[in-house]
């Protein structure tokens, strides 16, 4: 059986690479976790997530699209596909993070690729964001607003933009988050365990 493959999305800046550091360094004990990152012209996350990660570096791939980052998670996928198939013969993972670009609020991931993906989007971004929606937004399986701790010093009401997420999701599942609040990603992992 292979991984469970799970895409990462959001906005430049919100802390895709960073949420991935921390749910591998709570998954990698118990699972074999694989990266694949995703970037215009460098290799930039990948070379971040062997700098900071107790993995082997060969199970963290970078891809440089060469074009805008969403074609290549949800048109042509042929080369993330591809680095996942060698990530998989190469390692036998149980956990593939794949990390696209920065994109806009309208990306998806091609369930061709992706078994689940989560959206990232960010406090410091606006409040507003979630009255935006937008496909990404709207449709991920998991939608994490993330850098809660900011909420004060860029003025966003927390429980408006609660409510506003409660809003553009429905009943789809969301979560808030922060780095500095360790705990709330233990979440973020319990949802993955869930699926895996």
């Amino acid at each position: 059986m292979g991984a469970i493959k799970i895409g990462v999305a959001g906005p430049v800046g919100s802390g895709k690479t960073a949420i991935i550091e921390q749910l591998t360094k709570l998954l990698k004990d118990s699972y074999k976790v694989a990266i694949v990152t995703n970037d215009i012209y460098t290799k930039e996350d990948a070379q971040f997530l062997k700098a900071h990660l107790d993995i082997p570096g060969e199970q963290i791939v970078g891809v440089e699209t060469g074009g805008c980052p969403h074609t290549a998670i949800r048109d042509d996928i042929s080369m993330n596909q591809r680095a996942c198939e060698e990530l998989q013969a190469a390692f036998d993972p149980q956990i593939i993070f794949i990390e696209s670009g920065g994109d806009n609020l309208s990306t998806t991931f091609s369930y061709e690729l992706v078994d689940f993906y989560m959206y990232v989007i960010d406090v410091a971004q606006g409040g507003d964001i979630p009255r935006k929606k937008g496909a990404g937004l709207t449709y991920c399986d998991l939608l994490v607003v993330n850098k809660t701790d900011l909420a004060p010093f860029v003025d966003v009401d927390l429980d408006l933009m609660l409510k506003d997420v409660q809003v553009a999701r429905k009943n789809r599942p969301f979560l808030f988050v922060s780095k500095k609040e360790p705990t709330s990603l233990l979440q973020i992992k319990e949802w993955i365990e869930a699926l895996v």
